[in-house]
């Protein structure tokens, strides 16, 4: 994977940053929500940036990636929130959280 030189990655919400400066990108697990999806780790910079977009649309950003591996890991995170919402929400019935559980996914 090679990074893009020169390219100014949107954050969201107005917020940038250049590609060859991100160090890592950290899905944000707890507290997620809207302008909340990750934490951006830049070079000189202290503090994490909170960013509203998916470290895969970062990433689509910062490299050189075929659109249909980046597809395919943007619909697997999205299976996997799906999965995480349905076990935690209490309003679904016992069965239907037995069956995901012994599903493997």
């Amino acid at each position: 994977m090679d990074i893009k030189e020169g390219v100014m990655v949107p954050l969201g919400y107005g917020k940038f940053a250049r590609s060859k400066k991100i160090i890592s990108l950290e899905p944000i697990e707890d507290e997620r929500g809207p302008g909340r999806r990750t934490m951006v780790h830049v070079e000189e910079v202290k503090s994490p940036i909170i960013a509203s977009r998916t470290e895969n649309s970062i990433l689509a950003n910062m490299v050189e990636i075929p659109r249909n591996e980046l597809e395919a890991s943007a619909a697997l995170e999205l299976l996997y929130d799906i999965r995480d919402d349905i076990m935690h929400n209490a309003d679904l019935p016992h069965a239907a959280k037995e069956y995901y559980k012994g599903s493997g996914i």
